[in-house]
């Protein structure tokens, strides 16, 4: 069996980036089971815990693991100390977040307020964004994943077009 040279280093980056969507139930309780493959990328980060806060831009909730607050604190370390773009930042992001605990069974327990802003009932969908997640509504994600289909078929449609257009030589 042939394999491109890449293969074995893509299987292996795989291995740490949330991938898939999942729809799972919450419980009587309001916990819900974090997807296995996502408690096992959380567990390469050296964690336990799901940092989780609100989406500033979608009812969603983001959420991951070390990777994520890494991200964050790059993203925020950009402005200068005390500034109020920093602040801003910061108390968007921080401010609203929140640390769950996986218990033994692989579960957490949303909040209600990042189960209101998510328009999250008696379900939620789990999808993997590479580096992080966002748990959705059901409903809201299907309507996420035809819109980001479409946009992303525009989007390789465009970008074939700008690769034909550079010579050969130029892209190697």
């Amino acid at each position: 069996m042939h394999t491109h040279p890449g293969a074995a280093g893509f299987m292996e980056r795989s291995l740490d980036r949330f991938t898939s969507h999942f729809i799972l139930r919450l419980d009587a309780k309001g916990r819900i089971s974090v997807p296995a493959s996502f408690r096992a990328v959380l567990s390469r980060e050296g964690g336990e815990t799901l940092f989780c806060y609100p989406s500033p831009d979608r009812p969603a909730v983001e959420a991951g693991g070390q990777a994520l607050m890494a991200e964050i604190e790059d993203l925020i370390g950009r402005f200068p100390p005390f500034s109020d773009e920093r602040e801003q930042f910061a108390t968007a992001l921080y401010g609203t977040s929140e640390t769950l605990k996986i218990d033994a069974e692989g579960r957490v327990t949303l909040s209600e307020q990042l189960k209101d802003h998510a328009g999250i009932m008696d379900a939620a969908a789990f999808v993997g964004l590479g580096h992080k997640f966002q748990i959705w509504a059901p409903d809201r994600f299907s309507a996420r994943l035809s819109e980001a289909t479409g946009k992303m078929r525009a989007l390789r449609k465009r970008l074939g077009v700008e690769r034909a257009a550079v010579p050969q030589r130029a892209r190697e």
